[in-house]
Parts: structure tokens; sequence; C-alpha cells
């Protein structure tokens, strides 16, 4: 190997990275990682023995003012190398993550014979960078396209069409990868990123094909990886890729549908518009790649695929306020209502915005966060539900946010389903609807529809942590012990930070008697959380099933003193009485949270831990006015 390109391998262990090639290979055996995986592991590997934090990586990884989960991006590339390096979270021989702080490569480092270090190792593959199908564009190419977008006539479009064959190309499952931003300006990611978020709504309204949602389709964004891998990994055979240029007032988007086992051009286009009319081309897209999927759309279709001009400024604080939502933190729900509320100043009329608030709220009050009292966050959510629903009826997501809180915190029960059903019908690809209607159907003890349900969100967002953990916690709520062990722990391979894995694996271990174990896990899930209260209720009840009563009790007190700070369902304390034994103490804590219409109190059918309280009648009593079958 010349001495030029020997400079730029890195030696670990029986692994070596090759910057210039932008390889990482074993024994001289190239591995299957690539984009920012490699990035972040050439990052570690300039720094050995060194704690990189997450803002260091943020700030290499990607560019300032990017609207991108940076937690989850980073957890999910270190996940991908620790499964291509053989190492674990536990016993790390390589990446070691220290939590909350950052990651620290402590294996031992060596560059090839003869060669110091590089200086720089940030960037892995020094070679031009190539896009899925083809070469990607110089900065100089970059700038002239922008700059023709400029001087491009207003309303002029040049089409570019590819004759299907369609002999074998059946394309039943379909992913919408991240648009590429050719504007020059990296500050435009954001834009690109919106259009395939929308892009994947609109086409997730077609009847006809399963459309991978969002979370997992934004780890591609900026991966070298052949199409066909791709769609192998999110488990589609057909792929959406494009690009977009905005320039002032003026947007120009590119798209191209390929069927990927094959790796065949069926269809692309190309549209320039005004920003305002960016939804009629997300339309306009998706109605083309329906058409080509299964010819004439039927006239509901067409409905659904008519959009109205949108204020841009509207529509970017609504995609601001989803991926805040969507972290599911306090603050970041908190500053997701913010946004959703610009959006409502920009264009009151917007009913996306109003659903947006009314999950916003709903979280926030929920058993998922138990931030505020439900009594003070649902209505507002409704209120928000109803609004949206009354500016479009055809909004899934609209539809889904109802549903949510007839069930949650009305108890309505058949209401809620009617909602879940509709919600479907309109959007069969609305991984939240799926998820949510398949809690609905376990805490009614219809197990075989929930996981059925459960595993249609999953297959929709097969790299969603939460969606997997969702399989595992419906299996434990069926009381299938052992699947849902194998499923969870399977989850935590890939997210091995993720707390609510953590939580319901303890669960399922203190079901099955296994509680050395499920403490570990619990004490796992609190830490993670910083001492959330239903992750501290989980592990007083696991103290006290194991007979460790003076642990459990302190777990009561601290549980105590948080309720005079904020919020605390007293479902939680009912957990710890019941485990401790004292049921009067637990049944008397059931209703005072049945009085704060906790929400906690749609788990009383399905949660395990509340066994020595059901032949009392006092609890059945509490199920009925719950509205729960026996």
């Amino acid at each position: 190997m010349p001495a030029q390109d020997s400079a730029q391998i890195v030696r670990f262990g029986a692994f070596e990275l090759d910057l210039r090639a932008g390889e990482l290979r074993r024994h001289g055996i190239r591995l299957p990682v690539q984009g920012r995986p490699l990035q972040l592991l050439a990052i570690l590997l300039r720094n050995p023995g060194r704690l990189v934090t997450g803002e260091e990586l943020r700030a290499e990884l990607w560019p300032a003012d990017t609207f991108v989960d940076f937690e989850h991006g980073v957890r999910n590339a270190v996940a991908r190398l620790r499964a291509v390096l053989q190492d674990t979270a536990d016993r790390p021989r390589f990446i070691e993550t220290l939590h909350r702080r950052g990651y620290r490569f402590v294996g031992v480092v060596e560059p090839a014979p003869g060669n110091g270090m590089p200086e720089t190792l940030s960037q892995p593959a020094a070679a031009p960078p190539t896009s899925r199908t083809g070469p990607r564009m110089g900065r100089l190419q970059i700038a002239l396209v922008a700059v023709a977008c400029i001087l491009i006539t207003a309303g002029m479009a040049v089409y570019i069409r590819l004759l299907r064959n369609s002999a074998g190309a059946q394309i039943t499952s379909l992913a919408v990868l991240p648009l590429e931003n050719l504007s020059g300006d990296r500050t435009q990611d954001y834009f690109a990123d919106g259009i395939t978020d929308e892009l994947i709504t609109t086409l997730a309204k077609i009847n006809a094909v399963k459309v991978i949602s969002r979370t997992s389709v934004m780890q591609y964004k900026g991966a070298r990886k052949p199409l066909r891998q791709i769609a192998r990994e999110l488990g589609v055979d057909g792929v959406v890729e494009g690009t977009a240029v905005r320039s002032g007032d003026r947007v120009r988007v590119t798209a191209q549908l390929i069927y990927a086992p094959a790796d065949r051009h069926i269809w692309a286009e190309r549209y320039e518009r005004s920003v305002r009319d960016i939804l009629l081309v997300e339309n306009d897209i998706a109605r083309a790649i329906a058409e080509q999927l299964r010819g004439k759309l039927s006239a509901q279709e067409q409905r659904r695929l008519t959009g109205r001009p949108l204020d841009p400024a509207a529509h970017e604080a609504y995609l601001q306020g989803r991926y805040l939502w969507n972290k599911r933190s306090r603050r970041g729900i908190e500053e997701a209502i913010r946004c959703f509320e610009r959006a409502l100043e920009k264009d009151p009329q917007y009913a996306p915005a109003y659903a947006g608030i009314a999950d916003a709220y709903s979280v926030l009050g929920s058993w998922g966060a138990e931030a505020i009292p439900p009594e003070e966050a649902f209505p507002k959510a409704k209120a928000a539900a109803e609004k949206a629903l009354h500016l479009d009826d055809t909004s899934a997501e609209a539809h889904t946010a109802r549903a949510n809180i007839r069930q949650l915190y009305e108890w309505d029960w058949q209401g809620a389903a009617t909602e879940f059903q509709r919600a479907i019908a309109l959007n069969p690809n609305y991984a939240t609807a799926h998820r949510w209607y398949g809690v609905y159907l376990c805490q009614l003890g219809r197990f075989d529809e929930c996981l059925a349900d459960t595993g249609k969100a999953h297959a929709l967002d097969p790299s969603a942590s939460v969606a997997a953990v969702d399989v595992g916690a419906r299996l434990y709520w069926a009381r299938r012990y052992s699947e849902a062990i194998a499923s969870l722990k399977t989850t935590l391979e890939f997210d091995p930070d993720f707390r609510a894995g953590h939580f319901w694996l303890g669960e399922v271990y203190e079901a099955k008697g296994m509680y050395k174990e499920a403490v570990a896990e619990l004490q796992k899930a609190v830490q993670l959380s910083d001492g959330e209260a239903r992750y501290l209720a989980g592990l007083g009840h696991a103290y006290a099933a194991s007979g460790q009563s003076t642990a459990a009790r302190e777990v009561l007190h601290t549980l105590e003193q948080l309720s005079h700070q904020r919020y605390v369902s007293t479902y939680g304390m009912a957990l710890i009485y019941a485990g401790l034994g004292e049921k009067d103490r637990a049944l008397e804590s059931l209703e005072r949270a049945f009085r704060r219409r906790s929400t906690f109190m749609v788990h009383l059918k399905v949660d395990a831990r509340l066994d020595p309280l059901r032949p009392d009648e006092r609890f059945a009593d509490i199920m009925r006015r719950v509205g729960l079958p026996p």
C-alpha cells in the first residue's frame, strides 16, 4: 500500500479504519458500516481515551441549526458500531458510554506501521462523496444549480419521464429517503427534511402501499449505502429519493421512484413552484407515485391529496413542533406547543397545528410523561382536537388525538374505538394510530388484535425504539413473558440506553419471579430517567415483591415528597402498597387516582402487579367505573 494511503489507516484490535477509502475492515474484510456511524468512529479514534461529549459530536456530525434528533442519531450510530464491532455497552472493549456526558474510545489505537496518527479523522471518507445512485454534485455544481433555479422563469418546469417496465416491479411497501439539499446552504437541510416528512405523510394516505415512517428513514440521511441494502434493512421493495433546492420564494424538487430489488427506475419528475405552493408539490408527487403503483386513484384518495396554499412560515413552525414533540421530554413538548401556536399565528386555519397541540397536551397529562395533572391537560387537548377536526375532518392525526383523549381521560371506550378506526381508515400508514390503538385493545384484554396492530406500528416504524419496545410491553400485558424478554433484549441491543426498554424488561423479570434481574433493570430505568415517578413506582413494587420492604418504603417516601412539588399519580403508590400486602392502603390510593382521573387507571385489567387486589369487590367496582370489562 502506498505511504500516502497507509497514513490514512488506523488499527484497533482486529479492525482497521481506512479513511481514504471510507471503509472499516476486520482481518481485511470490509464491514457494512458507512455514513455517520463511520464518522463517529473516526472522531472517537482521533481522541482515544478522552471523553467526547455529545455537544462535540453534534458540532462535528451535524451543521448548526439542523433540526434532527441528535441524541437519537448518536445513540443509533453507536448501536450500529457496537453491532459491527461485536462490542457491548455493559462490557465495552472499544466504545464506552458515559451516561448523559458522551462516549470514549477505550481500545488500543495503532496507526499503520511506519506512519504517524493522521491529524484529522473527523471525515473518514476523503474521496469525493457520492449519492446513493451516482456521484454527488461538487460545490461549483451546487452553486450553479442554485443560480439556475433563481433564473428559471416562474411556472416553467423541466420534466424527466422514465418509461416504466412493469414486469416484476410489484411494489407493495415504500420508503421515502431524506431529500438531498442542493442549495449549497446547509441551513436549508431542515427545509429538505420538512418536505421529506410531508411527502411521507401524504403518500401514507394511499391505501395500497405500506409507507415506512419518518423516524426510521431519517437515519439514512447522508448515508452512501446501495439502495438495495437500504430497502432490505427497511423491509421495502420501493424507494423514493430526490433533491430540493430553495432560493428566495422559489423551490425546485426532483423525485424518483425506484424498484429496489432490480435497482430500476420506475418514474422521475422535476417540479418548480412558489414556496407557498410546496404542499401542492408534495401532493402532485404523491399522486404521480400512487398512479404508478396502482393506476387511477379513487375519488376519495384524490380528495385526500388536494392541498391548499400554505404559509411557509406556518409550515416550518409546525415541522419544528413535531420534531420537538417526538423527543417526548417535558421541555421539548412545551416548546413544541409554542411552535404549534406560532404556526397558528401565521395561519389560523392550519388544522395539523391544532392536532399537534392536542397530542402535546395528551402526552403531558398522560401516563407516558405525567408532567401536569390530567384535569389540566386533557380539556386543552380536547379543545385543540375538536378545532382540528372542525377544520379538517379527514385528518387521521386529529382523529387519533380525539381517540386518545376518549380512551385515556374520558374512559369512553366505544367512542375511542370509533375514532381509532376512522383514523386508520383515513391513513392506514399512520404508525401512531396503530400504536395507540394497540394499547387500547390490550387494555380491554383483546390481546391477539392488540399484538397485530402493535406489529403493524413496528413494521411502519422498524427503526424506532419506542415501537420496538411496544411489542415487548404488549407481550408482557398478554403474559407471554418469554417472548417479551426476547423482544425487549433485542431492542436494547440496538439502543442500550433506552429507559422504557429497561423498565419493561424489569417488569417482565419481576412477573417471572426473577427479582434480582428485575431490580437491576428497574434501577437502570430510574437512573436513565432522572427519577421519573412511574419508574420509581415500578422499582418500589419490585423491592416490595422481593421482600425488600425497607427499600420499598423509602421509594414511597420519595414519591410522597415529589407529590408536594408536582403532580404524581397515586396509582404508583397503590402498586407499592399492593406489593407490601397492604391492600386497604392500595385500594385507597387507587380510589384517589380515580378521582383525579389518572390515565394509569386504563391499565387496571392488564397490570399483573395488581393481581393481589383482584378478588376484592372494591377493586372490581373501580374497574366497572373506569368502564373496563371484568
